[in-house]
């Protein structure tokens, strides 16, 4: 049985350069995709049952994206087959890292392939879109300049540096920050050649900032090593290395109970390796 991956995202930069009429925002970001990753398993059911075998703790079972998931595609392709899931949970809940909609979308992938259901990579992140704005980019797999809500994807080919992640002991409301009156909502449209030479900012973080002490003291002292950023709402904050070793070593002069990984930057998703193990394995 394979064990598919749903690796997290860091939003390199994030500006918010107005609202459309529904009231989300509009936004401008750079997603990549790194090496650190939740686990998925599926074991088909002939009869049609879904079972999610690892719900979240205070999520309930019809709420969550995993399972919504499988149920859309289910739905939308009349198929007749169901699933066992379990999920070996890594990524944290609430942190930016985008862990419910990566595993939304390796749940897509993983059983349009196992079910046969025949949609392609567009018709899946039209599907993922319905769940939330994130999972697209999770399903084409690409480190990508996002627009609009964030669906609207064209594929960057960055650097793959390392990076230093850390996730302070507080959940972010993403609604929280998007409805802060002092969130900056007018920021100008960037282009690619802009950020690729270094501009753009999160400007989210200073709201977080504002009212998550605890993030501001994990941006402050990571800034010492390497110009650190939040990830989308937060609380994940990273900072970018050239070499592995330097990044473990500053991990390693980090508060004892402080949550820190280091992990490698990606413009391609495993997730994609591993679909295409999964399909040369049936040729």
């Amino acid at each position: 049985m394979l064990t598919w991956p749903a690796p997290a995202k860091l939003n390199l930069f994030l500006h918010i350069t107005g609202r459309r009429g529904d009231g989300y925002h509009l936004l401008q970001t750079a997603f990549q995709l790194i090496d650190f990753c939740d686990w998925l398993e599926f074991q088909l059911c002939p009869d049609g049952n879904i079972q999610h075998l690892s719900p979240l703790p205070g999520v309930s079972v019809e709420q969550d994206l995993v399972y919504r998931a499988a149920r859309l595609l289910q739905q939308r392709t009349a198929c007749s087959q169901g699933a066992e899931i379990r999920i070996h949970k890594r990524l944290p809940m609430g942190g930016g890292l985008g862990g419910g909609s990566s595993d939304a979308a390796t749940t897509l992938v993983a059983l349009n392939h196992l079910w046969a259901t025949g949609l392609s990579t567009s018709q899946l992140a039209q599907l993922g879109l319905e769940l939330g704005a994130d999972v697209p980019v999770f399903i084409y797999g690409r480190a990508a300049w996002g627009e609009g809500v964030g669906e609207q994807l064209q594929p960057l080919e960055l650097s793959e540096p390392w990076y230093l992640v850390f996730t302070p002991p507080v959940q972010v409301s993403t609604r929280e920050i998007f409805t802060a009156p002092e969130l900056t909502r007018d920021c100008k449209p960037m282009t690619i050649s802009s950020f690729l030479s270094g501009e753009g900012q999160n400007v989210c973080e200073p709201v977080v900032r504002q009212r998550y002490p605890i993030v501001a003291e994990t941006l402050d002292w990571l800034s010492q090593f390497s110009p650190a950023r939040m990830t989308g709402t937060g609380s994940s904050v990273f900072a970018m290395f050239d070499e592995k070793a330097k990044a473990l070593e500053a991990l390693a002069q980090a508060p004892s109970h402080w949550r820190g990984i280091v992990a490698k930057g990606c413009n391609y998703s495993p997730l994609l390796g591993c679909l295409e193990e999964a399909v040369g394995k049936q040729r």
